[in-house]
């Protein structure tokens, strides 16, 4: 892969032409359009009525098309957009768009990607879309063995060890190599994506307190604490297991520079209640920076002008940032 150059803006993916993405790119756009340079890969006939856009033939364009509107590297997906309806003709453009843009950055024309939401019921219908997500997708074009989500805020940066999973399912899916895995992860991530050269790490534990000896539970003594004190010995700087009920208060997040959780709520419901609107999606692991906003498709509003761009903005500048822009 070609290493971005800093002069290469960020590749926004449209995501689904029926929610809320168009909006947000255009919102994006007149909020940044001095600061963070970036283009969207999309049809430009999606944008909302009377939006300043400028078509580029190349992403090297659109620095200096910022000025001007939002620069968009045209692909045509041959139906106009219906907000609220996805169609499934679309699907498969909206998949090939996500493939162009990781084309892009691996090539170096990109800097970065920042991915708008897609609907997945919309492309397994309309284009046999056989991932669980972004996430996964992205994995799988560039070729990594293994991703981590972070959910990530001026106020916290958090990743979850389990995701998408039934809480029920959330002990027997917490194995010593899931852990060691994604902790590596994250810890390679802060080093070179984040630039802190000794992150300090703080880790939950899966049951309440702790476990609390093992009279709550016995997954930190057999299952987090080993992990935790063979990577220490790495030179890792792992704090816990920690109680999760006491590690999100100010004073104990100035102690850490990003938490680790056993599941997704114990993961985002502290930063959806910190930080709801500024939450940006991370994806730790793959040969490039991803970001995307922390939300979905929004059909209910889409074409409405309710669409909030504030994540869309946050998401933005934190690939500008992680990729040297800012």
């Amino acid at each position: 892969m070609t290493a971005p150059s800093r002069a290469a803006p960020i590749a926004l993916t449209c995501g689904e032409p029926a929610g809320i993405g168009p909006e947000l790119a255009v919102a994006a756009h007149e909020l940044l359009a001095q600061t963070v340079p970036f283009f969207l890969l999309g049809d430009a006939k999606h944008l909302p009525d009377g939006a300043a856009f400028v078509t580029i033939a190349d992403p090297a364009e659109a620095v200096d098309a910022m000025a001007h509107g939002l620069p968009v590297l045209q692909h045509d997906f041959g139906s106009p957009r219906v907000p609220g309806q996805p169609q499934p003709d679309q699907a498969a453009h909206v998949v090939t768009v996500i493939e162009n843009a990781v084309r892009l950055v691996q090539s170096g024309a990109a800097s970065a990607i920042c991915t708008l939401p897609i609907h997945k019921q919309a492309l397994a219908e309309g284009a046999g879309f056989g991932f669980p997500g972004h996430t996964e997708f992205l994995c799988h074009l560039a070729g990594a063995q293994e991703v981590v989500m972070m959910l990530a805020s001026d106020q916290l940066r958090v990743v979850p060890i389990t995701i998408h999973i039934a809480l029920d399912e959330v002990a027997g899916s917490l194995t010593p190599a899931l852990l060691e895995t994604r902790l590596r992860i994250t810890h390679q991530a802060m080093v070179a994506q984040f630039g802190i050269p000794a992150p300090r790490i703080a880790v939950a534990g899966l049951n309440p307190h702790a476990g609390e000896g093992g009279r709550m539970g016995r997954e930190e003594i057999e299952i987090i604490a080993p992990v935790l004190e063979r990577l220490r010995r790495e030179g890792m700087d792992l704090r816990g297991p920690m109680s999760a009920d006491t590690m999100f208060h100010a004073a104990a997040r100035t102690g850490y520079d990003v938490a680790v959780a056993m599941y997704h709520d114990q993961a985002l419901i502290p930063i959806k209640t910190l930080d709801f609107d500024r939450g940006v999606n991370v994806t730790l692991g793959l040969p490039f920076v991803r970001t995307s906003p922390d939300h979905g498709t929004a059909f209910d509003i889409a074409g409405k002008g309710r669409a909030n761009p504030t994540s869309t903005v946050e998401a933005l500048r934190l690939a500008a940032r992680l990729s040297g822009w800012l």
